[in-house]
């Protein structure tokens, strides 16, 4: 799509920037300007980090630049822009049309440009290496893992080397993997990682390196990338200096959103990408990192300013989400961060609800006030979906959820579990995975077991006969199966797979393979009939894209939420309270947020108080906790937990502490109360009646 032309300053109107307060406007006009001539810098204005806090219309920022670049010159096709998913990717895009559409005089919307490179890294990374896969040695119809496969191959790559059969217990497959994955993404050596993340690991080090090492090579036998390749082989393309000129200079501008939740690895691309960091701009918020665990680093946003010596830095402080109480709560809460981008959040929502510290004596009595909690708040026209209790774990909502059951409260609970990850859902997709790359042993391995009779030996056999042949679909044909397998449901398959290789018609070609799954469907689950409406949720899906390469791929990078299998009860009820994990209720908000088990040793978590950067960390998630509410914060302390283990031997429990993030000298800011109360007259009065000595009692017992 050619640039457009700029409109004169009279044919647009009204000013479609006027909503913006200066803070924001000062970074949607970076190295533009009003009405600057020429609109664009030569070689892109200087690189810009915006720390946005939280609340403060980042997205909304980062739309309204968009539209600036568009309406100011910028062809939107060389426009990159990395996001955390490719919904926020679409939202982006649906939001800067609607500016550039107002600037242009066109009705709402109308003829919005596309931003064709939208996306997240996963996914702009995947589009890149299939475009270039010629030029830097990859075949062309590769196949990508989703977490799981890549995860099965592991552990099949694991039982070859006979990893499986050491005397003591090698790492699990998913251990494994979470290590190879850590070492990619962080950029560390497997030696720092085994010391700092994985030390009950750290004998197995030698092991490990030649498991990874065999790990790679299967990945390349069989033409297949996992999730964590799409960064390592973009980054590697980017090594070369001739190509990494020409990927640059097929971007006049870079825009990264929720860059604090970036690794090493996605640094190092934008700096191969963006040398002199002209025409980049990164917004986040180091106050929100959260995202270690994928190995994301905090260091890249606190970094930045140096990394890029002529950085702008600008800071959005203005909070639109939640009241003065709550935010000073908050402020205050990560003003005790060791290190950080300074900043002030203010709003003008008054407020007169200060945040609630609610001491309960255990895990039911929590369970308990949060629901009676709740119940009180939609008596009181707060909508259920207005509401979210929000924990570190999703294991620590585990007796609410039968409180809320029992109390016939409906509910819906993220951090559960994935479409993708659905056995049904995977069993539909490895067909598609099969026929679009027969050297696929995962995909295939899962396929042919579908086959009443073929077991792994068999199925082992056939796909040793397809990684050397030169038909496929021939060698499928000619292929005598043991005769456990039925004549008739061999050549049913056999005709099945030929079709999905011959026609490559979409999405025709799903339909073919639902086909012949729907019978295995019936056989394998007693469910069969919800199975069979996640199946019409990905036919649907599939409507939606162009081919099945494309399906397969973005399907796997950006996957839907959740299926019929999850265990929720909105079909009771239109409204439902929100459970969530923290990390999950990133950028979300709610009227009224409950936060479980504001104690020691949930928040933060025990398992993450090795060091100091750990501790920061789980301040920032207790801080994105409470940025999410916007009129009402409940934070509530359990003062016991009971050892569910050792139940069986009594009454074994242990006292908690209020969580260390909330300091004796910041209790003025909150609401303090006990729950249940006590009565209101205090202590009964003592009875009528003679008065029994027990001192004396007991000293008499050893006189």
């Amino acid at each position: 799509m050619p640039a457009l032309a700029r409109a004169p300053a009279a044919a647009r109107g009204d000013d479609p920037f006027a909503d913006l307060n200066a803070e924001q406007r000062a970074a949607v006009e970076h190295g533009i300007g009003a009405d600057a001539a020429p609109p664009l810098l030569p070689g892109g204005p200087a690189p810009l980090l915006l720390v946005a806090g939280a609340g403060s219309g980042k997205t909304n920022t980062l739309a309204h630049r968009v539209a600036r670049l568009i309406v100011a010159g910028a062809d939107a096709q060389r426009l990159l822009l990395l996001t955390f998913s490719r919904r926020a990717a679409q939202e982006m895009e649906r939001r800067a049309g609607r500016v550039v559409a107002r600037v242009l005089g066109r009705r709402d919307g109308a003829d919005a440009p596309a931003l064709p490179w939208a996306g997240t890294f996963h996914g702009i990374g995947a589009r890149l290496l299939r475009e270039y896969a010629p030029r830097i040695g990859l075949a062309p119809g590769f196949t990508i893992h989703d977490r799981g496969d890549a995860e099965d191959l592991m552990g099949l790559t694991r039982l070859e080397l006979g990893l499986a059969e050491t005397a003591k217990r090698f790492p699990h497959k998913g251990t494994c993997l979470a290590i190879y994955s850590r070492v990619v993404n962080t950029c560390a050596s497997l030696e720092q990682v085994l010391q700092s993340a994985y030390p009950w690991c750290a004998e197995w080090q030698a092991p490990l390196k030649r498991l990874f090492g065999a790990y790679v090579e299967a990945k390349a036998a069989q033409n297949v990338l996992d999730y964590d390749d799409l960064l390592l082989f973009w980054a590697g393309m980017l090594e070369d200096a001739g190509l990494a000129a020409e990927i640059g200079e097929r971007f006049d501008h870079v825009l990264v959103d929720e860059y604090q939740d970036t690794n090493r690895l996605q640094a190092a691309i934008l700096k191969r990408l963006k040398p002199d960091g002209r025409g980049l701009m990164v917004v986040g918020d180091d106050a929100q990192a959260i995202y270690s665990f994928r190995g994301a680093t905090v260091r890249n946003i606190l970094d930045f300013p140096a990394e890029f010596g002529a950085a702008r830095v600008l800071t959005l402080e203005r909070n639109y989400r939640s009241t003065r109480p709550i935010l000073d709560a908050s402020n205050t809460l990560i003003g005790r961060a060791a290190e950080r981008h300074a900043k002030a959040l203010w709003t003008d929502r008054g407020g007169t609800r200060a945040p609630q510290l609610v001491a309960v004596p255990d895990e039911a009595a929590q369970a308990r006030w949060v629901a009676e909690r709740v119940l009180e708040e939609r008596e009181g026209g707060l909508a259920l979906k207005a509401q979210a209790v929000l924990f570190r774990t999703a294991s620590h909502s585990a007796a609410l959820e039968l409180e809320l059951a029992r109390r016939d409260i409906p509910f819906v609970k993220f951090g559960g579990l994935k479409f993708l990850e659905a056995a049904h859902i995977k069993d539909l997709l490895a067909i598609l995975r099969m026929a679009e790359n027969p050297q696929g042993r995962i995909a295939g391995l899962r396929v042919l077991r579908l086959i009443p009779g073929v077991g792994p030996v068999t199925a082992a056999r056939v796909l040793d006969r397809l990684d050397t042949a030169a038909d496929p679909g021939a060698a499928l044909a000619t292929f005598l199966p043991p005769g456990a397998v039925a004549p008739q449901e061999w050549q049913d398959f056999v005709a099945m797979f030929a079709a999905l290789r011959a026609a490559r018609a979409w999405p025709a070609d799903l339909e073919a393979a639902r086909a012949w799954y729907l019978p295995q469907l019936e056989r394998l689950y007693d469910d069969a009939g919800a199975r069979r409406a996640d199946l019409d949720q990905l036919s649907a899906l599939a409507a939606g894209y162009a081919s099945r390469e494309r399906f397969l791929t973005e399907l796997t990078l950006d996957p839907p939420e959740a299926t019929s299998d999850r265990s929720d009860r909105t079909h009771r009820d239109d409204d439902y309270l929100v459970l969530s994990t923290i990390h999950s209720a990133k950028g979300q908000e709610w009227t009224a947020v409950h936060v479980l088990n504001v104690v020691d040793g949930c928040i933060p978590s025990d398992m993450a108080v090795g060091t100091r950067e750990e501790i920061e960390e789980e301040r920032r998630l207790l801080y994105v906790a409470m940025t999410r509410a916007k009129e009402r914060l409940h934070l509530v302390v359990p003062q016991r937990f009971y050892v569910t283990q050792q139940a069986v031997r009594g009454d074994r429990h242990v006292y908690a502490a209020r969580s260390r993030f909330i300091a004796d000298a910041d209790l003025g800011r909150y609401e303090q109360l006990a729950w249940p109360p006590a009565p209101a007259s205090g202590l009964p009065a003592a009875p009528g009646g003679p008065v029994l000595d027990i001192r004396r009692q007991a000293r008499a017992a050893w006189a």
